[in-house]
């Protein structure tokens, strides 16, 4: 920018003189687009925004940024029975402390598979895990996982997040992998000789495998264990892929046949398979770290100049709002051009480590709670571009809930970001009541709860939570 120009710029004061140093695209309504490096400076108590556009007679364009205070809340448990992946890990680090995840799931067998012959001689047994998702660090060092026997029923009940069910902690199975640049994998884990040959012996006398009661009397279920210290979490897809696979031949045929007890369930006469009945229990020992202090659950933290959220754990960021109202209240005969919510740049960690990939900003109460509609469809910021409020069958506007718009992640600058120009309109306009937002990892095009699904994570500055505005006003 020329000294000139500098010079004939007219700086509007905000209620907090700050400071934009990004290039920003501008579409004007006049057709021009205006690429243009700012820097704002303190005058006018009286006015709003920095001129984009001085010297233009009919419109002025202005841009305005504001923090949203930002605080911790610990949700309270929630479910996570079927999730259809389990949670499995050891992670720690210095903001959320020591974080574990155990899965457990019934298993179960097809019961259309005719078991081994009593002539029939072993080959051998593994534990086969389906890994679908990997997060940690160090991920070119072993990373050992461990399979463990029920020593309950899993029942017909909902488990949450806080539950547990004992088990014999000597393992049935386990093994090291090496993941590397992996995504997922497959993993072979060896099956101890003493329980091989238990399982076979009783595969061939077929005692415990007359029906799914009985085999659950025998065999409750498995739980998945990682080791602490390795700093990795997976997430477990259930179905046909997880489980014992057991090989086999008769005596004189050197062809092997396989017999799978799986995470899977099956009717006899049945070719629908479902994923086995599974839950995820997480621990968490915050002791030493700035989110020690966050005890109660649904209640808002403020724990220094970092907030974060983990996923599996249920801790999420909370943001007030109320800056809007502030801002909103000192304009008038104005059109948003744009606003946009940037979260980051968010914390340094691994580039193996997982962020959440997609987050919703929820409205929620004093309570912390997720608002939601009379039928129990939960209250979000809706997509820009698309309606924010319609009009219900007693002709009073209410909130959209049909499409929920999703803050993505760009892995490159860090930042969480999403385009909030519709939901600020509704606001100006009066269209909608301003809430406060409870952010939570989660996906529109996805089935099932995503925070139940990981234990992905990330802690940012609160504040580097902005809002930035461009908006015209007529002359």
């Amino acid at each position: 920018m020329t000294s000139a120009l500098k010079q004939n710029q007219k700086h509007k004061l905000t209620k907090s003189c700050s400071i934009f140093t990004r290039i920003w695209p501008v579409n004007l309504a006049f057709g021009a687009i205006a690429s243009l490096f700012l820097i704002s400076s303190c005058s006018d108590p009286a006015t709003v925004g920095i001129e984009l556009a001085p010297g233009n007679n009919q419109i002025g364009v202005f841009f305005e940024e504001f923090v949203l205070p930002a605080e911790v809340v610990l949700l309270d448990s929630f479910n996570t029975t079927n999730q259809t992946i389990m949670i499995v890990g050891e992670e720690e680090d210095d903001f959320f402390g020591k974080t574990s995840g155990t899965g457990y799931s019934r298993l179960s067998f097809d019961p259309d598979v005719a078991l081994p012959e009593p002539d029939a001689l072993l080959d051998s047994i593994f534990f086969n895990l389906n890994v679908r998702t990997i997060s940690g660090t160090d991920l070119d060092e072993p990373k050992y996982y461990s399979i463990h026997r029920l020593e309950e029923q899993i029942l017909d009940t909902l488990y949450y997040n806080f539950d547990e069910l004992s088990y014999d902690q000597t393992p049935l199975a386990s093994g090291e992998v090496v993941f590397g640049e992996k995504a997922d994998t497959l993993l072979k884990l060896q099956v101890t000789p003493e329980f091989a040959q238990e399982l076979f012996t009783n595969l061939k006398e077929g005692l415990y495998f007359k029906d799914i009661f009985q085999f659950r009397d025998y065999f409750p279920g498995i739980v998945i264990k990682a080791r602490e210290g390795d700093n990795t979490s997976i997430g477990v897809g259930l179905g046909t892929n997880t489980g014992f696979t057991t090989y086999f031949h008769s005596e004189g045929d050197t062809v092997s046949k396989a017999y799978t007890i799986s995470a899977s369930a099956k009717l006899s006469g049945s070719q629908n398979v479902a994923a086995a009945r599974s839950f995820s229990g997480i621990k968490s020992d915050r002791s030493g770290t700035p989110t020690s202090q966050i005890t109660e659950t649904k209640k808002a933290y403020d724990v220094g100049p970092l907030v974060g959220m983990k996923a599996g754990l249920g801790m999420t960021i909370r943001l007030d709002t109320s800056p809007f109202d502030a801002f909103l209240d000192t304009l008038s005969g104005i059109t948003f051009n744009q606003v946009v919510l940037e979260m980051g740049a968010v914390e340094p960690q691994d580039s193996t480590q997982k962020v959440p990939s997609s987050i919703i900003a929820y409205f929620t109460n004093l309570s912390n709670d997720i608002l939601t509609t009379s039928t129990g469809i939960k209250l979000s910021v809706q997509s820009d571009g698309f309606p924010q409020v319609y009009t219900d069958e007693n002709g009073d506007e209410v909130p959209s809930t049909t499409a929920p718009a999703v803050f993505g992640y760009d892995p490159d600058a860090r930042i969480y970001s999403q385009l909030i120009t519709s939901h600020i309109n509704a606001l100006f306009r009066d269209k909608l009541t301003r809430k406060d937002w409870l952010l939570y990892v989660d996906s529109p095009t996805t089935a099932g709860d995503d925070f139940a699904r990981s234990l992905r994570q990330f802690a940012v500055d609160k504040n580097k939570i902005k809002v930035k505005v461009i908006y015209s006003k007529s002359r």
